[in-house]
């Protein structure tokens, strides 16, 4: 157990301070803003689909290190995949945060399961997902999120869910 709080921690510090995928894009075809007002998290997130594929994103903006870290590390793991792989893995990284799936069972995570020790931590848990339901917002075309919205991502349903 000590070990995985170690390695969360140094995942989110490496991501934090050198975060990739920083930015925006020029082509872009999809944008959305999201914001965490109790946090204080407000990222702006661009996502370039070319044949119903990422081929493209970046995020930019001002946000606690758990908010960066995820953002930094959704925008590597879901460069290259489908929009359905990428709404899949946003169900399952907004299941896991909050508990309702377990990373030792199936899932297309990968090394996102380090966020698996958030679900503990209550107060953060709208950080690490907020930029998950920004790519969300982004693929339906909504230019906004908010954690304290009447869609609070907390209980809104995702897709099929």
């Amino acid at each position: 157990m000590a070990d995985s709080k170690q390695l969360y921690q140094e995942v989110i510090l490496d991501h934090n301070k050198k975060p990739r995928n920083w930015g925006t894009l020029a082509d872009a075809t999809h944008k959305a803003e999201g914001v965490n007002p109790l946090c204080g998290d407000h990222i702006h997130l661009s996502v370039k689909l070319s044949d119903d594929k990422v081929e493209a994103i970046s995020f930019e903006g001002e946000s606690c290190a758990i908010c960066k870290a995820s953002a930094s590390m959704m925008t590597g793991t879901v460069k290259g995949k489908s929009r359905a792989d990428a709404e899949q893995m946003v169900q399952e990284f907004r299941d896991m945060a909050t508990g309702k799936l377990d990373p030792a069972g199936p899932h297309h995570l990968g090394r996102l399961t380090v966020f698996a020790g958030v679900r503990d931590l209550p107060t953060r848990v709208k950080c690490a997902i907020l930029p998950w339901h920004t790519l969300h917002a982004a693929f339906t075309g909504s230019m906004s999120t908010s954690t304290e919205s009447d869609a609070d991502p907390m209980h809104a349903p995702i897709g099929g869910a």
